[in-house]
Formats: C-alpha cells, sequence, structure tokens
C-alpha cells in the first residue's frame, strides 16, 4: 500500500463517520432550538421596553410633583402670575431628567414653557403652541378633578418639530384645582437607551402607522417605506392581548423580523410599538448549546486522533524535517538540507526538494553576482549623466549669454539676428536636456531635495500657462483649467511641482494635433483616508497605448518612430530625451504621491486622448514641513 492510502484512507473514513454524525446532531439541535429562541427573544425585548416606558412614566410623574409640588408655583399658577412660574419651576426643570415642561393655569392659558434642544440648550418658549386645546390636557380643564390619574401621550412639540412622550398631572393645593403640568422626554433620546436595554432595535408608530421614530437607521424615506404599516396592521396591534408578529424584511442589506405590541401606560394605549432582531441573530443563541457540540465533537475526535496517531508515526518525523528545511530555507539558510533517505514518497520527496535548492542556491549566487554588476554599471550611467550635464551647462550658459548679446547687437540685421535667434533657442532647448538629466540623475540617487511649504497648485499652474502661451497661440490649441481654485493648500515643493506639470502640459501639447483641446482639472478627494488633491492633465490627442502605460514613465522612452518625430519642442509629436515623464513621476513620488494614465488606446484618426492624474494626499499639520 503507498503512503498515500496509508494515510488518506484511514482519517477520509473516520472523518466522513464524524462529519455525519456532526452534521446530524447539529441539525437536530439547531432546527428544534433557533426558531423557538428567536420568537422567546423578540417576546422578551418588547417586554423590556413595555418596562422601560413605565419606568420613564414613573420618572415623568415623580419630576412632575417636584415642580408642581415646589413652594409657590400652583399658587402663582392659579394667579397666572408668569414672572413667579418661571423663577419657581426653571430650577426644579433644570434639575429634572425631563426636555420638555408646559405649565397650564386652570384657565387654559400657557404660563411657562421650556424645552431642551437637541445640542443641550436650555430654550424659553413665549407663544402659545396649543398643548391646552390638546385632547390630554383639555380633559383636565374640563374635569378640573384633582385627584384625576396622570395622562400619556405621543405628541409633537411645534417649537422644534420633534416628537415627545408626554405625561400630565393635575396641579393642585389643599385638594383644589390649580392647573395642568405637562413633562416630556424625545423619541430622539428615550429610543435609544430603551434599545440598549432591550438589546433589540425598536420603532415607535404614530395613529396613522408612519414609524415617528426608530433606532434602525435613520428616518429617511427609505427607513419610512420599510417600516411603515397600514391602518388596519396599526388598529390589530394596538387592540391586540398579544404580541403581532410582522412579516420578515430586509434593510441595509440584512434580514430583519419584528413584533409589534401596544404601548399601554396604565389604562392608556396612546400608540404601537415594535422590536426588530436581525435573523442572523439566532446565529447567537446556537452558542448557547455550544457544550453538547463541544461534548459530541470531542469524542469523536479524540477516537480519530488515537486511531490516526498510530498511523501518522511512521511518517510524522520525515515530515517535521521537510517543514523545518523549508522554514530555514524561506528564512535565507540555503545551506540547509533534509537528510532524509527513506525509499517511500517521502524519502523521494525529501531527495527532489534537496536537489531544488541546491540548484537555487547556484541561482542565487548567479543572480547576486548580476545584481551587483547592474549596480554598478547604473552608478556609472548616474555618474556620467552628473558629470556630463554639469561640464554641459558651463559652455551653454556661455553659448546663451553670447547668443543675447549677438541678437541685442544685430536689431538693424535681421538675418542676423535670426540666426542669432535661432543659436540662443538651441541652447536655452540643450540647458532644459541638461536640467533634465540633473533631475533624473536625482531621482535615480535618491538626492532630490524638497522644500515643502503650504501651497496651492493654482498659481503654479497659471504661471505655467504664461510660458506656453505662445505654443498654444501657434498651435491653436485651447487651454481650460476647472476646479483648480476650490483645492485646499497642501505641504509640497512649489518649484519641483512646477516641473511636473511643466512636462504634463509640455506633454500634452506636443501629442495634441493642431487645433485640439488641454485641461487641467482639479478634484478634492475628502472620502478618502487621508484626502487627497488630485489633479489631472487631459488633453484631446493621440492618445496612449494601454501596453504602454507603464512604460511611457521610464527615462528614454519615445512614442513612436524617433526619426520621425519633429524638432520643436512644441510642434506635433515634437521629439525630446524622453527624460519628462520619468522625471514627474520622480518627483511625484518623492512627495508620496501618485500618478498615472488614463486613454482608451493610441489612434492619431480617432483622438481617444490621454488624462494624467496625478494625486497627493494631504498630510495633517503636525506632518508638514515648512
Amino acid at each position: 500500500m503507498s503512503l498515500r492510502l496509508k494515510v488518506a484512507l484511514p482519517f477520509v473514513i473516520l472523518t466522513m463517520i464524524v462529519s455525519v454524525i456532526g452534521v446530524y446532531v447539529v441539525t437536530r439541535l439547531v432546527t428544534g432550538t433557533l426558531s423557538e429562541r428567536l420568537t422567546n427573544q423578540l417576546l422578551e425585548s418588547g417586554r423590556v421596553v413595555s418596562d422601560s416606558f413605565i419606568r420613564q412614566e414613573s420618572a415623568h410623574v415623580g419630576a412632575a410633583q417636584i415642580i408642581a409640588y415646589t413652594d409657590g408655583v400652583a399658587i402663582a399658577l392659579r394667579d397666572e402670575d408668569r414672572e413667579t412660574v418661571i423663577r419657581l419651576a426653571r430650577p426644579a426643570f433644570s434639575a429634572a431628567a425631563i426636555e420638555n415642561l408646559i405649565l397650564i393655569s386652570p384657565q387654559g392659558n400657557e404660563i411657562a414653557h421650556f424645552l431642551i434642544d437637541s445640542g443641550g440648550n436650555f430654550i424659553q418658549v413665549d407663544t402659545d403652541t396649543g398643548a391646552a386645546r390638546s385632547p390630554m390636557v383639555s380633559q383636565f380643564l374640563s374635569n378640573r378633578n384633582p385627584e384625576e390619574a396622570p395622562r400619556r401621550f405621543l405628541g409633537v412639540n411645534l417649537v422644534n418639530d420633534e416628537t415627545y412622550y408626554f405625561t400630565a398631572l393635575p396641579v393642585t393645593v389643599d385638594g383644589e384645582f390649580d392647573g395642568v403640568i405637562v413633562v416630556g422626554t424625545s423619541i430622539r433620546t428615550i429610543l435609544p437607551a430603551f434599545k440598549n436595554v432591550a438589546l433589540a432595535d425598536i420603532v415607535l408608530y404614530g395613529a396613522n402607522g408612519q414609524p415617528i421614530g426608530t433606532t434602525l437607521g435613520t428616518m429617511d424615506e427609505e427607513t419610512l417605506k420599510v417600516l411603515s404599516i397600514t391602518d388596519a396592521q396599526y388598529m390589530e396591534a394596538i387592540q391586540a392581548e398579544e404580541v403581532v408578529y410582522g412579516d420578515n424584511f430586509e434593510y441595509a442589506e440584512r434580514r430583519y423580523t419584528l413584533a409589534r405590541s401596544p404601548l399601554q401606560i396604565g389604562n392608556d394605549r396612546i400608540g404601537v410599538f415594535a422590536v426588530i432582531l436581525p435573523l442572523d441573530f439566532v446565529v447567537d443563541f446556537a452558542t448557547n448549546n455550544r457544550d453538547t457540540y463541544i461534548l459530541v465533537f470531542t469524542l469523536l475526535t479524540l477516537v480519530v486522533i488515537v486511531i490516526g496517531y498510530f498511523v501518522s508515526r511512521m511518517i510524522i518525523v520525515p515530515l517535521y524535517k521537510l517543514v523545518y528545511t523549508s522554514q530555514a530555507i524561506a528564512q535565507g539558510d540555503l545551506d540547509s538540507r533534509t537528510g532524509i533517505n527513506s525509499r517511500d514518497e517521502i524519502g523521494t520527496l525529501a531527495s527532489t526538494f534537496d536537489d531544488m535548492t541546491a540548484k537555487l542556491q547556484e541561482r542565487t549566487r548567479q543572480l547576486e553576482e548580476a545584481n551587483a554588476t547592474l549596480k554598478q554599471i547604473d552608478k556609472t550611467k548616474t555618474n556620467f549623466i552628473q558629470i556630463s550635464a554639469h561640464e554641459l551647462r558651463t559652455p551653454l550658459t556661455l553659448i546663451m549669454g553670447y547668443s543675447q548679446m549677438l541678437e541685442q547687437d544685430t536689431e538693424k540685421d535681421p538675418e542676423l539676428k535670426k540666426l542669432a535667434s535661432g543659436i540662443l533657442e538651441g541652447a536655452e532647448r540643450m540647458s532644459d536636456v541638461v536640467d533634465s538629466m540633473l533631475d533624473v540623475s536625482r531621482i535615480d540617487s535618491d538626492a532630490l531635495f524638497l522644500r515643502k511649504t503650504s501651497m496651492q497648485i493654482e498659481p503654479v499652474i497659471k504661471k505655467i500657462q504664461k510660458g506656453f502661451e505662445s505654443a498654444f497661440e501657434e498651435r491653436n490649441l485651447k487651454f481650460k483649467t476647472e476646479g483648480l481654485e476650490k483645492l485646499p493648500a497642501f505641504s509640497a515643493d512649489p518649484d519641483m511641482l512646477q516641473k511636473v506639470f511643466y512636462h504634463l502640459i509640455m506633454n500634452a501639447i506636443k501629442y495634441t494635433p493642431d487645433g485640439g483641446e488641454v485641461k487641467v482639472v482639479g478634484k478634492y478627494r475628502n472620502g478618502k483616508k487621508p484626502p487627497e488633491v488630485e489633479v489631472a492633465v487631459v488633453d484631446t490627442g493621440i492618445g496612449v497605448d494601454p501596453s504602454k502605460k507603464d512604460a511611457i514613465f521610464e527615462k528614454f522612452h519615445q512614442t513612436g518612430e524617433v526619426l520621425l518625430h519633429s524638432s520643436g519642442k512644441t510642434k506635433f509629436k515634437g521629439g525630446g530625451p524622453g527624460l519628462g515623464l520619468a522625471i514627474a513621476r520622480g518627483i511625484v513620488q518623492a512627495h508620496g504621491g501618485k500618478i498615472w494614465v488614463e486613454s482608451k488606446g493610441y489612434n492619431e484618426e480617432k483622438l481617444f486622448g490621454s488624462k494624467f492624474i496625478v494625486s497627493f494626499p494631504l498630510q495633517k499639520e503636525s506632518e508638514q514641513e515648512v
């Protein structure tokens, strides 16, 4: 029997037995309990919410009695002494855990009305809100019974359009009816507190079946659509003696179930509430059976382990050797070998593994040598560029200086002046190439020094635009900017960024036919972490081959045949050393940013255009360099 069969066959059989028994046990246990447990949790959450409303009612009654029994409040309310009522009731209101207080005289006039808004600010309402005309209060005023029990209702305060749970009591002194006190707490405050106790989301319905408050998301159109019930459903729930279960529903890509109950405080049924649980909540209940599951699977696993132990002993030691050797090789120790000489499949594997390691060791040595050679070549290339650029700078400076002098001295000779201007233009072009070579060498040698400061990108783009005005006019190109003025300031080197967008805009000019358009678009990506400033240079030119979207950022890359390029710097398909995009990428990466190109493809007839995008992360002020 092969090693494969010796190991696999018994474990396959035993695993199948364990799986079949495990699936059977789990299915039998879970199927019979989860539905019942979910129902029980809904009932329990509903009971907790009802109890919480009763406790809130008790808090209302207690707060109302403290305020009503404050010495002088009842008499001042009876006399409609507004100034005294406000003076006496305000301190008691501030000390009570309520958000709304209305004191109404026996004559049905609002004497005092205090609010605590959503921001915790105290508000004294000086206008009549019509509270005395509400059914709850009007009954007190009509009956004028000082012994009448408290009444409750859900209502909207017209001052801030917020829904409150109100409790109203008569104000009495010496057995006389002296007015009505109404205290309230916003649904905005009540429901989140009840949710924490009930361990379920809550929705509270008004008389029209529309939700007036919920902890399941915000009161937006989608939430209202999902949670709203019909008049018939509302009447069924408010008249029910038992819980009314609703249909399952989907909200925010989760499945939920709910149960509705009447909101009853004392003898008053003032509305309907529902408790909501996610259907995946039942998974939590499954953990209650974990002891049973653990016991069953532990016993079965022990059987498998005991049997498998004796089978695996013959192969476990060499396998460990293979593991340790592979770990050592992964950490760079290519001298490690397994030392296994068995004649089974593991011995064959070990021998093959050792041979592979030896070949890998030799190949690594060759690669290290080649890498050292490439590094030396790259260093030599960089040194050559630096030396060449420095050596060219001095004579170029002399040529440019003498050309300028010659140009000034030949004002009377147009032909000679033209020759001098040509020399100057060529020298300036060579100076640009030298500067580009120096920038590339600094980037390659990590010697690019950034003088960061807080800056705006718009002045940089405008400065570059001014420098290309003659090119835009000569080529009949339109230049536009969009959104640059809205971009926030960020930390960067202005001179370096000018080089980035100089090369990008010049590249757009070169590869856009006459009569085309170049546009610079700015966007603030504040949805990202960290936020980013994004600037795109968009053209209507010949586009970029998708296979070359990365290659164009390499040094000395040329689009098309070099010999077919125009010699002009800003002419269509004008020539150049192919360093601009490489410089741009190096400077952007030195700032911690990203640069890439988007294009449908390269086509000189259809003109797909290109979009070069640069993004810079916004640093925290503490991280910015000044």
